[in-house]
């Protein structure tokens, strides 16, 4: 099993470790809600060094970009970033990642951490293409938090705009940051050599920043109604079914862009929605759910640590309207939620 580099440091703040995609990962250290509640309220860091990376180059990197990907980079700049997926000729959702546009010629490629490999090599399979994988030689944290720029400008001298790109130097090194995260919440992704990675989260936490395991990052992104990849969206599940049509560009030319055309043109006949629940309960994934005209599954849910509620997100056929009553199945009851447009939780 792959370990982070930081494997050790989590042991000696008393992590809880999991197995995460093949990867022993920290799912928590204290709690998961005092870490989710420290998120919140202040700020808190989470190795997510298991998560995909590497740097794309080359005469092919921008057209295998435009080919490959859902989204047009053409509506951004050197020096952003942009959330995007990688399609199947059926227009199912393969992965969806971010692109970090680093210079007018360098790009960094962020995929979920199953997916890694098969995106890498789908870009490989693309002629022109420079390709660098970041993964054996970095460690990635995440600083989040409504206190996590002044934490990076404290210990890094400087902070990633949001959605931006950044660097920085640090102990010696250069550390590539961009504004972007899993949580909802303001900060940004921190990569840096794994020979000063220790030091540098030290150097974090010695300014009260709080560590936090994968437990409280997926609260985190339940609250802000961030879809999950193999549990909300998937190869079976379309990015028009999931509401992330803003990431989709049908004026060029990407694979799986005729079979989404086509779903456009003829309607999606169901659509993954928010709901919170009105009475007690704890909904969760595969649990049914029930509509006036039909009905669906839960793909995640849990307590939200902030609104002390359930919350979830659910496949529903056909789309309901917001506001709409539903009920989800749990064990032998029918609880009543109401449709709702995420983020649950905004600041």
């Amino acid at each position: 099993m792959n370990r982070s580099p930081l494997h050790d440091l989590h042991a000696r703040h008393g992590a809880r470790f999991v197995d995460f995609g093949g990867w022993e990962m920290p799912v928590r250290y204290a709690s998961v809600i005092a870490e989710h509640r420290a998120v919140r309220s202040s700020a808190g860091l989470f190795d997510v060094t298991h998560l995909g990376r590497f740097r794309l180059g080359g005469s092919g990197a921008r057209p295998a970009l435009d080919r490959l990907l859902s989204n047009d980079l053409a509506r951004i700049e050197p020096g952003k970033t942009q959330y995007t997926m990688i399609l199947n000729d059926e227009g199912g959702i393969v992965d969806d990642l971010i692109v970090w546009w680093r210079s007018a010629d360098e790009y960094w490629v962020l995929p979920n951490a199953a997916n890694h490999d098969r995106v890498m090599a789908a870009f490989s399979e693309e002629p022109g293409c420079e390709i660098e994988d970041l993964r054996p030689t970095t460690v990635m944290v995440a600083l989040q938090g409504p206190e996590a720029i002044a934490a990076f400008e404290r210990v890094l001298g400087a902070a990633p705009g949001r959605f931006r790109t950044a660097d920085a130097m640090f102990a010696g090194h250069e550390v590539q940051m961009a504004g972007t995260g899993y949580t909802g919440e303001r900060g940004g992704e921190i990569c840096i050599n794994t020979e000063s990675a220790d030091q540098l989260v030290t150097a974090l936490v010695e300014t009260g920043v709080t560590l936090c395991g994968l437990g409280a990052r997926d609260t985190l992104r339940l609250e802000a109604g961030l879809p999950l990849w193999g549990a909300d969206i998937d190869e079976t599940t379309t990015p028009l079914e999931a509401g992330l049509g803003y990431a989709v560009a049908l004026d060029h030319d990407f694979v799986g862009r005729e079979a989404l055309a086509t779903q456009k043109a003829s309607g999606i006949t169901r659509r993954l929605v928010g709901f919170v629940m009105e009475g007690r309960g704890v909904p969760r994934h595969g649990y049914g759910v029930r509509t006036a005209s039909g009905g669906g599954s839960v793909t995640s849910g849990n307590i939200s640590p902030v609104l002390d509620t359930g919350v979830g997100l659910a496949y529903v056929s056909p789309p309901p309207r917001l506001g709409e009553a539903i009920e989800v199945e749990i064990r032998t009851r029918m609880v009543p939620a109401t449709i709702v447009k995420p983020p649950f939780y905004k600041r």
